[in-house]
């Protein structure tokens, strides 16, 4: 099969790579990231300059970039690929989006003979580049049955979920249980430095107990470091997915008040400028709204500074 790529951030483009050092043909294309397109094609990959060149010189195209409006974009838009979309092309939407625009893409796409699969992944970058990701796809058992070996390129585990649109489902609700996580973390911590708890010990115990989680361990070990790299996605992909999910409850008339919390909490990290900084900067957050230190730093009176390269999925 002749694979297309859109979307080489921290994720897309260790999965990239694992495509082409499995023997698939790879044809990528720039998005945001120029240096992974070049390392790419260092390795064998061409470049297509459309979305509509790219579909028409594959019979896979793998999307992986912010959210559903991108994917529109790509897919929709001018010399996107529903220009060029025909009988046997399969448009696989690995990016965390909104199970409704899924399905309304997946139809646009059956009227040209072209089907979609839905197959956001999680895990972090590291996990990407091993070829360990876990994707929770939706789609036609035939479609998925003939990607498969696609997908075997760069996951440890796939799950599949059920039709058009299930995957996204399954992936909002693993991100709202990863968000709430990591709020409830940094408020936790950040009253714990208020009240004078020594969070070296906190630590110690909180992740020895059933209070213990991945994303503890991603945020609070580094941060206490002075590190808010450790858990590498950001605050405003945290705030597009918490949204995305209060939709998906909205469309299901399904009642629930945590999930406004979150997203209030991750709307006030957005306003105070976080935005493009990664999760444990709600530490900072923390520190700001509170008059509050969490993270050490060389100086009392240093700040953080804005982290680049925020990854793109978690």
């Amino acid at each position: 099969m002749r694979i297309g790529f859109i979307g080489l951030g921290m994720m897309g483009r260790g999965m990239a790579a694992n495509i082409r050092r499995k023997g698939f043909s790879l044809t990528v294309m720039a998005h945001r990231s120029r240096a992974a397109v070049d390392a790419l094609i260092a390795e064998g990959a061409s470049e297509a300059t459309t979305p509509a060149e790219l579909a028409q010189v594959s019979d896979v195209v793998l999307i992986c970039v912010t959210g559903s409006p991108q994917v529109e974009a790509l897919i929709g838009g001018p010399d996107g690929i529903l220009q060029t979309a025909r009988p046997a092309l399969v448009v696989v939407d690995c990016t965390t989006s909104q199970p409704a625009s899924t399905r309304r893409l997946a139809a646009a796409l059956a009227d040209k003979g072209a089907a979609m699969v839905d197959a956001p992944v999680t895990r972090g970058p590291p996990d990407a580049e091993a070829g360990r990701l876990n994707s929770l796809v939706g789609g036609s058992d035939e479609t998925i049955a003939r990607i498969r070996p696609v997908l075997e390129a760069y996951s440890e585990t796939i799950v599949h979920f059920g039709p058009i649109g299930a995957g996204h489902t399954a992936k909002l609700i693993n991100n709202m249980i990863t968000m709430g996580y990591a709020a409830v973390i940094a408020e936790a911590i950040g009253t714990a430095a208020a009240a004078g708890v020594d969070l070296a010990k906190l630590y110690r115990v909180i992740s020895q107990g059933a209070a213990a989680s991945g994303v503890l361990e991603k945020m609070l070990p580094k941060a206490l470091e002075g590190d808010l790299t450790g858990h590498k996605f950001s605050i405003a992909n945290a705030l597009k997915d918490v949204g995305y999910y209060r939709n998906l409850a909205d469309e299901l008339g399904h009642a629930g008040t945590v999930s406004d919390a979150l997203h209030q909490t991750y709307r006030l990290a957005d306003n105070l400028g976080f935005g493009g900084r990664l999760m444990a900067s709600l530490f900072e957050v923390q520190e700001r709204v509170n008059g509050i230190t969490v993270v050490p730093r060389p100086s009392p009176d240093e700040t953080c500074g804005p982290i680049s390269g925020a990854a793109e999925k978690s």
